[in-house]
């Protein structure tokens, strides 16, 4: 299953968005050793006609960069149904390990494993440490998996499933992604993280491709993505630039950021007209776990990516979580609570008429359902 990594010569550099340094691929260093913020591929794909089965990941694999296709599960192709007139939902909680983040998680393991990596590392609020650990066992590498103390259950349960190694930190999000950090630097160790690294953002990208093949050649006049470290948001907004940079698109769609109002702190720097974020957001209490984030790395391009498509930020409260949860189960859509957070704003009237998709990101199996009249955990 696992196979020589190639010469990592045809790889593209990492590039501070913020200061220019550049990092070559193949240097362990996870972030911009001059700023110590998340890093951008120097990479520049021109999409043509995609080739290949439409029900996989790999259609794309033209405007995709070197990876190993060898470690798929299957990822890609995930089906686009009508909710109303106007609104669909492309149901990407029907993945490998039931969650979106099959679509940067076999990219940046295949990139491990390219690079011959000992051992994988990655933090997650539980969807995308299950979908590191389940490439890592595809590809035959060891894997630790960092994950908030509260994380659900059967999210944890699935990580070691596929054999990583858990480890619970207390304390929030935050917590965890300091602690992953802190072990991310020795030797041999690949750090797989789904914020920092651009090559899970190169996968989640396909969402928006795949979108556009459905559609005909077209996409809507809305995306709205659950924001908390924006890693579809910024893959969407990747997307768009390429399609229309090519030609493919006569403009690009809006892009609307949805977050639970419990942790908003994006939200509130739009709506405080910021550049960046605005002071602390502690952490609280909200169903939509996955998305709660309180200093999102790559906030900057989150903010300037809806800016520049015209988009917006919406709130969900918690009051809204488990009915929208409850209406998609009676529509035979069984989604965990996070992913119904676009649903959630959307059934309220935020967009009012405008044609959009939804996507809905993980699988109601990995927490359950909440029960009707919580407000959180």
């Amino acid at each position: 299953m696992t196979s020589a990594a190639p010469s990592s010569a045809a790889l593209p550099d990492r590039l501070c968005p913020r200061d220019g340094t550049r990092v070559p691929l193949a240097d362990p260093a996870w972030c911009c050793p001059a700023c110590a913020g998340p890093l951008d591929l120097d990479f520049h794909p021109v999409p043509g006609p995609p080739a290949g089965p439409a029900t996989s990941l790999w259609r794309y694999a033209d405007i995709l960069p070197p990876a190993a296709p060898g470690i798929s599960l299957g990822e890609g192709g995930s089906p686009l149904v009508p909710l109303t007139e106007r609104v669909s939902a492309k149901l990407d909680f029907l993945m490998p390990t039931l969650s979106f983040k099959d679509r940067g998680a076999v990219l940046l393991v295949g990139l491990a494993q390219r690079l011959g990596a000992r051992e994988v590392l990655a933090d997650s609020s539980g969807n995308a440490g299950t979908s590191v650990a389940a490439y890592c066992a595809r590809a035959g590498l060891r894997c630790t998996v960092y994950v908030p103390e509260s994380t659900s259950p059967k999210k944890t349960e699935q990580i070691a499933a596929h054999g990583a190694r858990v480890v619970r930190v207390p304390g929030d999000r935050e917590a965890t992604a300091r602690a992953a950090r802190a072990a991310a630097d020795k030797p041999g160790v690949f750090y797989a993280s789904h914020v920092f690294h651009p090559y899970f953002t190169q996968g989640t990208k396909t969402y928006a491709h795949e979108l556009w093949d459905q559609l005909g050649g077209r996409l809507p006049e809305a995306l709205v993505v659950p924001v908390g470290n924006g890693t579809l948001l910024l893959g969407a907004a990747l997307a768009v630039e390429e399609l229309y940079g090519a030609g493919l698109i006569p403009h690009r769609p809006a892009l609307h950021a949805v977050q639970a109002e419990a942790v908003s702190p994006l939200a509130r720097a739009w709506r405080e007209g910021l550049d960046d974020l605005g002071g602390d957001t502690p952490a609280a209490p909200t169903l939509a776990e996955g998305i709660a984030i309180p200093r999102p790395p790559r906030a900057r391009q989150i903010l300037a990516a809806v800016r520049a498509t015209g988009g917006a930020f919406h709130t969900v409260p918690e009051s809204a979580i488990a009915p929208a949860q409850a209406d998609l189960a009676k529509r035979g859509l069984y989604v965990e609570a996070t992913g119904v957070a676009c649903w959630a704003a959307v059934r309220e009237g935020a967009l009012g008429d405008t044609e959009a998709v939804v996507p809905l990101c993980g699988a109601g199996l990995k927490t359950g359902m909440a029960p009707a009249g919580t407000t959180g955990p």
